[in-house]
């Protein structure tokens, strides 16, 4: 699987971090580093989430994030 974030910077300096493809992955940080770690931090929970309810870890054993 891969995921790509997209970033957006706010007008007070604050970056905004979003994976489109898992909803409400989407986090704020002050610098896009910050931003970046933040989201596939979240994302990496919500991935686990549902691994342990749909039972299906094959379909997550390869998960990959795009900077963009």
């Amino acid at each position: 699987m891969n995921f790509e974030i997209q970033y957006e910077i706010e007008d007070d300096g604050r970056w905004i971090a979003e994976i489109e493809a898992l909803p409400g992955a989407l986090v704020y940080g002050n610098s896009k580093e910050e931003a970046s770690a933040k989201v596939i931090s979240l994302a990496l929970k919500v991935l686990s989430e549902r691994i342990e309810s749909e039972n299906k870890l094959t379909e997550y054993s390869n998960i990959n994030f795009a900077f963009a």
